[in-house]
C-alpha cells in the first residue's frame, strides 16, 4: 500500500480542518483532492521513481507537495530550509534530482542549475488549478523507498537515510496507539516537517483524522502560548531546547492552565532531569512522554509512559508496540542487568539503508538488526537508561551537526594548527558547540576568536556556530585515537 492511501484511508472525504490557525485552514478533503492533483501532474511529466527534493518551511504547499509526491510514485527528500549552499549542492547531485518543490523566499535565496525544474508557491497553485485528477495504481510494493531523510553524518557529509512506505505506515500506527491520538487531537507544531520527529506528527494526525496547528515563530513564546490557548491544543510536541526555553524564558508558560491540553511528547536527545521535574511541578495534571529515536527507525524506537515519570525519570522507557530492543556487548550477547552495552532495535519502522552507501549501511544495519550507536543499560524492570552517545554527532536543539563539518571550517584559516569540535550541556539547547583550537604562535586570540566567528557565520547556519571557543597549546591523540586535551 501506498502510504498515502493508508493516511487518508478514512479522512480523504472529511470537511473537518486539518490545518487550523491564522495563516492557512485547509480541510481533509481539501488537503487529499489537491494533493492528488501534484500526484497526477508528477506522473505525467516526471515519471516515477525519482528524487524530488522539497525545500520549505511547515506549510499547506510542504504538505501539499510532500504527499503528492508520496503518491506519485515518486522520493521526497525533505531538507532543511535554512541548508548551507554546499550541502544543497551534494544532495542535488547525489540524488540527481531535476524537480524541486521550494518556497518563493528560499527559491530568491539560493542557487541552481538552470536544468532544473522548481515549483514554487505560485506555480504549485497553477497546478492544482488546472490540473485532471489521473487513476494512479493502488497495486503497490510497500518496502519501496518513500523518502530520503539526509542527516549530518559522521565523515561531514549529509548521510541520506531511505525510508519505505511500510516503515511509515508501522511507525505511524505505533505511535498512535501509544499516544492514544484520536479525532479530537489537536497538535501545536513547532518542530519542522524536514525533521523525523516533525514529519510523525504530519503522519500520525492525518492518520485518525486529528487537526495540526503550524507555529514557525517559536522565537516569540507568546505566539506558541496563544497558539495553544486560543486553538485548543490538546498536544504540544518539542526536544529539549523547546522546553527548556519555554521554563526559562516564558513565565505565563508556567502560570497558564491549558486547559484542553492533555499531553506533551518530547524527544530529540536528553532532556535533563530538574526540567522533566519542572513540568511535572508545573503541570501536574498533564500527560508527559519522554520518547527516544533515530532518523533511521523512521522516528520512534522508545517511550517513558506518563506513569512512570517520577520513578524513572531518566530513562528512555521500553521499545513501541511492534518494535523489539535489546542492549548488546562487543560479541553480539545479550547484557546482563546494568550491564552497559550498544542499543539495538528490530521492527518494521527500520530504514532500508544509507542512500548510496553501502558500507555505512552494513554497519549499521546488521542481522535484521539497527545498531543504534548508542551505550545503554536495562535496570532489573526492563526500563532502558542511554548512557552515552557512541557515535560524535551532537544534538543541538533537537538538529544533528557534524563536528567535522564544523573542523574543516575553522581548520580553513590559515592562523588554525589543530582543531577540536565537542558538544556541552546547555540549559536551552540540550547541547552546545564548544570549540578547542590550537593557533601558531604569533596569533592574538581575541582577534583570532573574531575571525573564527566571521568565518563559520559565513560557511555554516546559526546553530552549527560554536558557542564556545577556547585556546588550547596542543591537542594530542590518546591510545584508541580520539584527540584529548592538554
Amino acid at each position: 500500500m501506498n502510504v498515502f492511501d493508508h493516511l487518508f484511508d478514512t479522512s480523504k472525504n472529511l470537511e473537518k480542518d486539518f490545518l487550523l490557525g491564522s495563516k492557512e485552514i485547509v480541510s481533509f478533503k481539501k488537503l487529499h483532492d489537491d494533493s492528488l492533483k501534484i500526484a497526477s501532474y508528477l506522473k505525467e511529466t516526471v515519471g516515477e521513481n525519482q528524487h524530488i527534493l522539497l525545500v520549505s518551511p511547515n506549510s499547506a504547499f510542504f504538505i501539499t507537495a510532500y504527499l503528492g509526491i508520496l503518491k506519485s510514485g515518486n522520493i521526497c527528500v525533505p531538507v532543511n530550509f535554512s541548508i548551507e549552499q554546499e550541502n544543497l549542492d551534494y544532495i542535488i547531485s547525489t540524488t540527481e534530482c531535476t524537480t524541486i518543490f521550494i518556497s518563493k523566499p528560499l527559491k530568491r535565496r539560493l542557487k541552481f542549475d538552470s536544468n532544473i525544474h522548481l515549483i514554487d508557491d505560485d506555480e504549485s497553485k497553477s497546478i492544482i488549478n488546472h490540473q485532471e485528477i489521473i487513476a494512479i495504481d493502488s497495486d503497490f510494493d510497500k518496502n519501496r523507498v518513500a523518502e530520503i531523510i539526509f542527516t549530518s553524518g559522521s565523515t561531514g557529509e549529509p548521510k541520506g537515510v531511505m525510508i519505505s512506505h511500510q516503515n511509515i505506515i508501522a511507525n505511524t500506527d505505533s505511535i498512535i496507539q501509544y499516544l492514544k491520538l484520536t479525532s479530537n487531537d489537536i497538535m501545536c507544531v513547532v518542530l519542522p516537517f524536514f525533521y523525523c520527529y516533525g514529519l510523525s506528527l504530519l503522519h500520525t494526525h492525518l492518520k485518525v483524522g486529528a487537526s495540526l496547528v503550524l507555529n514557525n515563530s517559536f522565537i516569540f513564546l507568546g505566539s506558541v502560548i496563544n497558539d495553544l490557548k486560543n486553538y485548543n491544543c490538546t498536544g504540544f510536541a518539542g526536544v529539549p531546547s523547546h522546553f527548556q526555553i519555554l521554563l526559562k524564558k516564558s513565565k505565563s508558560f508556567k502560570t497558564e492552565t491549558f486547559p484542553n491540553l492533555r499531553y506533551l511528547t518530547q524527544a530529540g536527545g536528553k532532556l535533563h532531569t530538574v526540567f522533566i521535574e519542572e513540568l511535572i511541578s508545573n503541570f501536574p495534571n498533564k500527560e508527559l512522554y519522554i520518547m527516544y529515536g533515530q532518523t533511521e527507525a523512521t522516528a520512534r524506537l522508545s517511550y517513558l509512559a506518563p506513569e512512570f515519570i517520577t520513578t524513572k525519570t531518566s530513562s528512555i522507557g521500553k521499545a513501541i508496540p511492534n518494535v523489539e530492543l535489546k542492549i548488546i556487548n562487543d560479541n553480539g550477547e545479550t547484557v546482563n542487568t546494568n550491564e552497559e552495552g550498544e542499543l539495538v532495535a528490530r521492527g518494521e519502522n527500520i530504514m532500508l539503508g544509507y542512500f548510496k552507501d553501502q558500507e555505512d549501511t552494513n554497519q549499521t544495519l546488521k542481522n535484521g538488526w539497527l545498531y543504534t550507536g548508542d551505550i545503554a543499560k536495562m535496570d532489573e524492570d526492563d526500563f532502558i537508561y542511554i548512557v552515552a552517545r557512541k557515535k560524535e554527532i551532537i544534538k543541538v536543539g533537537g538538529k544533528r551537526v557534524s563536528p567535522k563539518e564544523i573542523e574543516e571550517v575553522i581548520l580553513s584559516i590559515p592562523e588554525v594548527v589543530d582543531c577540536m569540535i565537542t558538544g556541552f550541556d546547555d540549559d536551552l539547547l540540550g547541547e552546545a558547540i564548544k570549540a578547542t583550537v590550537v593557533l601558531n604562535q604569533n596569533s592574538n586570540e581575541d582577534h583570532m576568536k573574531e575571525t573564527i566567528l566571521k568565518i563559520c557565520s559565513k560557511h555554516l547556519s546559526l546553530y552549527k556556530i560554536p558557542q564556545k571557543i577556547v585556546f588550547e597549546k596542543a591537542i594530542k591523540m590518546n591510545a584508541t585515537g580520539k584527540k584529548n586535551i592538554k
